[in-house]
């Protein structure tokens, strides 16, 4: 058994202190230690963005970041920006555009997504598809993903809503 570091972050909002071997990675320790599967480990090298958090606000790859790295950090998953509604106009737009197929890329696709319009609010297609081009995606060819993006950026910039699911309450 190897040795344990005490790591305190917070995650989602949540501060909170554990202790992590120093080989672990933030990915592994999302998902295993707290629970947040929407962290996908994919390639485990950085090439295919399904491990994507906000780390202090910028998107990073979690298999590529030791969890001791992250100490004093602030992370923000799929989960944590899902349940603040952040990025609700672009999970909405995403189903519109059927942008998602098999869902295991969405997650970090919605990350990159959210970065790109927290640091350039209106982007063209040339500089989403730059802001994408860490992510891969086997099923939906990209241009689905880059309509909804341009969607949310241009309803952003409006001031408009996106339509609600039938499902949500008005």
């Amino acid at each position: 058994m190897s040795a344990t570091l005490p790591v305190t972050l917070t995650v989602n909002g949540e501060t909170l202190t554990r202790l992590v071997e120093p080989r672990e990675t933030l990915a592994d320790f999302l998902r295993r230690d707290l629970g947040l599967t929407g962290t996908h480990a994919g390639c485990e090298m950085g090439v295919c963005g399904a491990c994507l958090v906000m780390l202090d606000g910028l998107p990073v790859h979690a298999c590529l970041t030791f969890a001791v790295q992250a100490a004093g950090t602030e992370i923000a998953t799929v989960e944590g920006l899902t349940e603040s509604t952040v990025i609700a106009d672009l999970q909405r737009a995403f189903h519109e555009r059927n942008a998602l197929q098999c869902g295991f890329c969405t997650p970090g696709m919605l990350i990159a997504a959210q970065g790109l319009l927290a640091r350039l609010p209106l982007p063209s297609r040339a500089e989403i598809r730059d802001a994408l081009s860490g992510n891969y995606c086997r099923c939906t060819g990209y241009e689905a993903i880059v309509d909804a993006i341009e969607t949310v950026a241009r309803r952003r910039a409006a001031g408009e809503t996106a339509p609600r699911f039938a499902e949500e309450p008005a």
